[in-house]
């Protein structure tokens, strides 16, 4: 029996019906220019929700006065945050900490201070640790004029390797000697042309005394556990991540039950 054979869907017989497709100069331009547009009502509109949910926040705080442990909780149950304080006396350190405040640059809302507050502890005398992300305006915003919303052009062209300079904090220790920056350093990458992360990222409290922050730990407490830190407590948190922190965690169960950061979590609901 013979025949034609059929050409098997997805052969080069058939032609793609996507490829080919030009743009002119004029849609192209009309694109950038809708884009452009959008970004800038995202823009103004994070910087509206910052604004309007500073009232509610302060309020928030408050009331989370009130909680024993409500931040050291609220920091465990996030995944990286856990990761960066997996030495255990990081975590007892931390269990220090009665309130976390989040500071928005009111031209820039990208742009923000964290504050620490600490109650009397072992480890530092400082009652308050700071870290800033300070905006940098860019060498074009010098000849800028603000529009009607106090936007510019460099606002749009935003960077944050470019625009932003992290800060960094001396901590004064107790005892220098036993400093938790001493015992668990950042330890760098040898060759640094094959990574720009630190080869061991040692203490969280490294976050404060090096200026630098590979491991986006600001924007991470700024963004999502001060954001949503009623949930982080509660964690009321995607299930898998705070499954897989546990497994990472599992031999420093112990240490972190010592402390009772972990308590909360018998409290924990998948979010709808």
């Amino acid at each position: 029996m013979s025949g034609k054979k059929r050409a098997s869907p997805g052969t080069d017989t058939e032609k793609n019906p996507l490829e080919g497709v030009e743009l002119s100069d004029e849609d192209a331009q009309k694109l950038q220019d809708i884009q452009r547009q959008i970004e800038r009502t995202e823009l103004l509109l994070e910087r509206r929700g910052h604004q309007a949910l500073l009232p509610v926040h302060e309020k928030r705080r408050a009331i989370v006065k009130t909680i024993p442990k409500f931040w050291p909780i609220a920091l465990m149950n996030h995944p990286l945050i856990s990761f960066q304080a997996q030495h255990s006396i990081d975590r007892v350190a931390l269990s220090y900490l009665e309130d976390l405040w989040v500071t928005r640059d009111p031209k820039e809302p990208r742009c923000f201070t964290i504050e620490l507050y600490f109650k009397s502890n072992p480890y530092f005398t400082d009652s308050v640790l700071k870290k800033e992300y300070k905006y940098v305006l860019p060498a074009a915003a010098a000849v800028e004029k603000p529009d009607e919303d106090g936007l510019t052009p460099s606002m749009l062209d935003f960077s944050w390797s470019r625009d932003v300079q992290p800060s960094a904090t001396k901590i004064n220790w107790k005892d220098p000697e036993n400093a938790l920056t001493k015992m668990h350093p950042r330890v760098e990458e040898e060759d640094e042309e094959e990574s720009d992360m630190p080869a061991e990222a040692g203490s969280f409290f490294n976050f404060f005394e090096i200026a630098s922050d590979p491991f986006d730990i600001g924007t991470t407490l700024a963004n999502e556990v001060f954001a949503d830190a009623t949930d982080y407590f509660l964690g009321n948190v995607p299930s898998d991540e705070l499954d897989s922190d546990e497994e990472e965690s599992e031999d420093e169960d112990d240490d972190a039950e010592e402390i009772d950061l972990e308590k909360p979590r018998s409290k924990k609901q998948k979010k709808e």
